[in-house]
C-alpha cells in the first residue's frame, strides 16, 4: 500500500523556518518577513519572496536553500516567485526574531517603521545596546556587515555592535 503525503500550506511555512538567512543566521526567512506569501492552488505551490534589499547578495542562496529544502521533502510542484512591490520593511520582521537579533548581539530595528525618519542617520537617534540595554550610543558606519546594518558603539559598556536598520 502507498501512503501518500497531503501537503498543506502549513507544512510549507514550517519548512521555511529552518532556512536560516545566510547574513544573519540566527533569523529564519519567515522571521525576517521575507516570505511574504505561500499559495496552493490547484495542486501546485507558489510562494512569493521580497528581498530585504534590492540585489540582496543573500537572496540566491535563500532561493537556493528554498529549492533544496522543498525537493528534499518530495515537494516537486512549486514555483518561487520574487516580488518587489512594495518593497521589504522591518515591520515585516516578526516579534520573535527581534528578539533573536538583540539576543545575538544585533541592535533589532524600532517595532514600527514609522519610527524611523529618511534622516536618522544625519540625527544620529539613540540605538538601544543590544549587551547593556544603554541608550548612550554612536554611530561609526553607516554600513556594517551587510547593507542591512549599520555599525555602532556603546558608550557604557564600550562594546562596538551592529543595528538592523529600518526601512
Amino acid at each position: 500500500m502507498v501512503t501518500i503525503k497531503i501537503i498543506s500550506e502549513k507544512n510549507i511555512w514550517d519548512l521555511l523556518e529552518t532556512i536560516v538567512d545566510p547574513e544573519v543566521p540566527v533569523l529564519n526567512i519567515v522571521d525576517l518577513g521575507i516570505v511574504r506569501k505561500v499559495d496552493m492552488h490547484d495542486g501546485k505551490i507558489s510562494i512569493i519572496i521580497t528581498p530585504t534589499y534590492t540585489g540582496c547578495p543573500a537572496m540566491d542562496v535563500i532561493k537556493l536553500d528554498m529549492y533544496t529544502k522543498l525537493l528534499e521533502n518530495g515537494i516537486t510542484n512549486f514555483e518561487i516567485n520574487t516580488i518587489l512591490s512594495p518593497a521589504w520593511t522591518t515591520d515585516w520582521m516578526s516579534k520573535a526574531g527581534k528578539k533573536k537579533l538583540k539576543k545575538y548581539g544585533i541592535a533589532p530595528p524600532p517595532a514600527q517603521q514609522s519610527i524611523c525618519t529618511p534622516d536618522a542617520f544625519q540625527k544620529e537617534e539613540a540605538v538601544q545596546c543590544p549587551h547593556c540595554n544603554s541608550y548612550r550610543t554612536i554611530l561609526i558606519s553607516r554600513f556594517g556587515s551587510t547593507a542591512c546594518k549599520a555599525l555602532y558603539k556603546c558608550e557604557d559598556c564600550r562594546e562596538p555592535f551592529e543595528y538592523f536598520k529600518c526601512h
